[in-house]
């Protein structure tokens, strides 16, 4: 099994890092990488809820992404599950939010149980695309 670890700070409180993961007004800002948009946001957010992202690039094919909130430590950790509509596979997704100041905030995204490096190298790219349009909801 594969796994990915990313770390960044952002100049946000910790709080609103957080609820950047668990509003769908938000989520829709940024859930994406790069160019693509979010047409669709849904969250049922509680422990055993499920989430659905709709993931849209330029030509219209959308990638959709579900699972289901396993633990909730607001506003210090987040875990769900992660599944492409697509795929058999279902993988974990970590995320650890810690205060460093009022204003500023530090991330750590770790997503475990990737079948190959490949599926692994992809969602990290993924990811980081995702993190890098995070600041413009953040405000």
């Amino acid at each position: 099994m594969y796994s990915l670890t990313i770390s960044q700070e952002f100049n946000a409180s910790v709080e609103t890092l957080f609820n950047a993961w668990t509003t769908p007004e938000v989520i829709s800002q940024w859930f994406a990488p790069g160019n693509m948009t979010v047409p669709e946001a849904s969250v049922d957010f509680k422990v055993g809820g499920a989430y659905r992202f709709v993931m849209q690039n330029q030509e219209g094919e959308q990638f959709i992404v579900g699972g289901e909130y396993r633990e909730i430590a607001k506003p210090e950790k987040l875990v769900f599950s992660w599944q492409w509509e697509s795929s058999p596979h279902t993988t974990t997704v970590t995320v650890l939010f810690t205060a460093l100041t009022d204003n500023k905030s530090k991330l750590e995204l770790i997503h475990t149980e990737f079948q190959e490096q490949e599926y692994c190298d992809k969602h990290n790219e993924g990811w980081l695309g995702c993190l890098a349009n995070l600041p413009r909801a953040l405000s």
